[in-house]
């Protein structure tokens, strides 16, 4: 199964599932290497640096997040 492919089915999932996914991914991290670990955020930033460039996403201004962050804890 591809990275794709594993992402659609975990999308899936219910919430808490997701949630416990992302908490157990994200403390798999803690037993990189801070070489790896530097290396892994530079390939991720390069990705979404060509994404932005190839318009393949939608940029929302910090202030955008803001207000619909502080509009869902209402």
């Amino acid at each position: 199964m591809d990275i794709d492919a594993l992402e659609r089915e975990a999308l899936k999932l219910p919430p808490e599932d997701r949630a416990r996914l992302v908490r157990d991914l994200l403390d798999s991290l803690d037993e990189l290497s801070a070489e790896e670990f530097d290396r892994l955020w530079l390939e991720e930033a390069s990705q979404r640096a060509a994404q932005i460039d190839a318009g393949e996403v939608e940029l929302i201004s910090a202030e955008e997040v803001d207000r619909k962050a502080r509009a869902l804890l209402r």
